[in-house]
């Protein structure tokens, strides 16, 4: 890609071959790729987690802009265009935004996903991929020096900005992690059998909690969002240092 390329398909392209977007595995709602376009030249990059209304909003005020976002428009499946999808849409096409999702393709990059990235940010070592989902590996399992229970909440804590909830399951000295970003407490069985001392996700069902007590885990919940802000970022600079554009951040935690 050469830098200052500001036409939008040959980005999108680069995206997609960089996620390799066609080829991973994924729910049907996540419709990775390119999901709105706009008149075909990109002014600015900006990332965010959601495509929800408050940040197509705020994103489509400066036009040509190509938002990056995990989480798209069409988790619900096809819907009427009416209330806030017809709001999203009409802001999109009158502010001339572009809108690139990417959920699992994001999640699992070797680089640039949220799983590797959080795990690097809480110092894991020896980092390779685990647990498997739709055929792929979906998370990252490490080492980490043998650090307290408490001491290892947090730093995690300090890692994603935010709090942290814990089901003391496992061993009080954690050695080994595995990371699963966003919502993967449900996986709290399949997690255990991989013999790790703590598991780090961003939240999870009711009843993970209790199950990570009966399987002697440590289940760190240390929120969906604030698990998967590292990807994007990521995504949004490698995109600006290949072509020369601008891009920013657009926050709006959910706190879940």
């Amino acid at each position: 890609m050469k830098r200052r390329n500001n036409q939008l398909f040959p980005l999108v392209s680069a995206l997609d071959t960089l996620l390799r977007t066609t080829e991973i595995s994924d729910y049907a709602g996540a419709l990775n790729g390119l999901q709105i376009e706009n008149k075909g030249v990109v002014s600015r990059i900006v990332a965010a987690v959601d495509a929800c209304e408050a940040v197509l909003l705020e994103a489509a005020k400066v036009p040509g802009t190509l938002l990056l976002v995990h989480h798209g428009l069409f988790w619900s499946g096809a819907q009427p265009i009416k209330g806030s999808l017809y709001r999203k849409l009409k802001a999109a096409l009158d502010g001339d935004l572009s809108l690139y999702s990417s959920h699992l393709p994001l999640d699992l990059h070797p680089l640039l996903g949220n799983n590797v990235l959080l795990a690097k940010a809480i110092g894991l070592t020896g980092i390779k991929p685990a647990l498997e989902l739709k055929g792929q590996s979906v998370g990252v399992i490490g080492k980490i020096q043998p650090l307290k229970r408490e001491k290892f909440s947090d730093l995690l804590s300090r890692s994603v900005g935010g709090r942290v909830h814990l089901s003391p399951g496992g061993p009080e000295t954690i050695t080994s992690v595995l990371v699963v970003s966003g919502g993967a407490g449900g996986e709290v069985a399949r997690a255990a059998d991989l013999e790790v001392d703590a598991f780090v996700t961003g939240e999870g069902p009711h009843w993970s909690f209790t199950s990570a007590e009966e399987l002697g885990l440590n289940l760190f919940y240390a929120g969906h969002y604030a698990t998967e802000v590292f990807g994007v970022k990521a995504l949004a600079h490698w995109l600006s240092e290949n072509t020369g554009l601008p891009w920013s951040f657009l926050d709006h935690p959910t706190g879940l």
